[in-house]
């Protein structure tokens, strides 16, 4: 009997390993989200899910890639054929494409996506954007193309796998030597160590890391450089005669989204107010909201938000809020409207609030709920609301004082 087989190196061991679950279990995972009804129980954060495996299977592939120009694997078995050699060396060749094809593609249907224009959270935790400068991409034919060959990758792995095990298979039973044993040790027969001791870990995964860091940082380095988070000030000319403590109140909005409630914030706004409890027909009430300040109860939902289908805030940087036709007192609560003008679109509301007063200080607490098809708010990605809540609640809270 000849000396022992090399075997792979425990690195590259896991990575095949952990690569071809993840592969595997993505394209069932794939097939069984496309299944699904629109809107259907946990199926966006299926696609979450689906869209951060995939780009940690990237990672990982360019781990891979590296660590195995650092450590080349151990040669094929002397007995094999010249042809089957060419034959493994291609279906190998193939695999890998396949390993970087099949994230890429899928970031990039991601990227251009009509019907699923919402933004990559992996693990609900990392943001990860969009591929740049393909707008020109974001056509229902063109991301159906992108999605065509994204799906059609599913069957060429197969192809290759099938061609794989056939050959594993063939070399283990037949008069060759086997080679199941390299990638298995143990299962198949006693295997002897690398040739060379293993090196260039940090290398290889310091390298998928650092690609994470630059590709999910960018977007973040480039917003703090841009600025965009100054105070807004209201200009309405408004007199007033309450100065608001901002550390004390809030607007809140909150809505359904996937069967969950969310809920979030607006940071950035001023208010200007003029206002006599006694004659509440004759205030004035204006208020400028930074719609890049909202911020929600999920990084995957905050997001969202500055998109062009949601607030727009690269065009549409703040909103404004009249409050008019007051009625009412303290002691029964005050009815009005809310007047709310957002990316251009005016629309009214009722609002109820109420008041207390302390002294020179006013705790004042209000609801209204809107509707986003009149706002034209995610009405290209999920205009029947079957993901998102038609209705949105805004709750507002307000200390202020009397102006001396």
């Amino acid at each position: 009997m000849g000396a022992r087989s090399e075997r792979y190196t425990a690195v590259a061991i896991i990575l095949h390993w952990l690569i071809a679950i993840a592969i595997i279990g993505m394209i069932f995972g794939g097939w069984y989200m496309g299944d699904l009804p629109d809107g259907a129980p946990g199926q966006y954060f299926l696609y979450q899910l689906h869209k951060s495996i995939g780009i940690t299977i990237l990672l990982l592939t360019v781990a891979r890639i590296l660590w195995r120009v650092m450590n080349p694997p151990p040669g094929l078995p002397e007995d094999m054929k010249p042809l089957e050699k060419t034959a493994s060396h291609l279906v190998h060749i193939g695999f890998y494409a396949v390993m970087l094809l099949l994230p890429l593609t899928g970031w990039l249907y991601s990227s251009v996506s009509v019907k699923l224009d919402v933004p990559t959270v992996l693990f609900g935790i990392i943001s990860w954007p969009d591929i740049p400068f393909v707008e020109g991409l974001k056509t229902e034919s063109a991301s159906g193309a992108v999605n065509f060959i994204h799906s059609k990758l599913a069957w060429v792995t197969f192809a290759l796998l099938a061609l794989h095990i056939a050959g594993a298979i063939k070399h283990e039973f037949s008069a060759e030597e086997g080679v199941l044993k390299r990638m298995m040790p143990g299962l198949f027969g006693e295997t002897r160590p690398p040739a060379l001791p293993a090196n260039g870990a940090v290398a290889a995964f310091g390298s998928a890391i650092g690609l994470l860091i630059l590709i999910a940082g960018a977007p973040v380095l480039i917003k703090a450089i841009s600025g965009g988070g100054a105070p807004v000030q209201n200009t309405s000319g408004i007199t007033t005669n309450w100065q608001v403590d901002y550390e004390q109140s809030e607007i809140r909005f909150g809505g359904v989204h996937d069967g969950n409630d969310y809920t979030g914030t607006f940071d950035n706004w001023d208010a200007a107010i003029r206002f006599d409890p006694a004659a509440p027909e004759s205030a004035e009430v204006n208020v400028t909201v930074s719609t890049q300040s909202a911020q929600a109860n999920q990084k995957l939902y905050t997001d969202s938000l500055p998109a062009p289908e949601w607030l727009n805030t690269s065009a549409f940087p703040t909103a404004q809020v009249e409050i008019v036709d007051i009625t009412g007192s303290e002691d029964t609560g005050f009815t009005s409207t809310a007047r709310l003008t957002l990316k251009g679109i005016t629309v009214e509301a009722p609002f109820a609030f109420t008041l207390s007063l302390d002294g020179n200080t006013a705790s004042m607490t209000g609801q209204t709920v809107l509707q986003r098809t009149p706002l034209d708010l995610g009405q290209d990605s999920d205009a029947s609301a079957d993901w998102v809540g038609e209705d949105v609640t805004v709750d507002v809270t307000v200390t202020a004082t009397r102006a001396q």
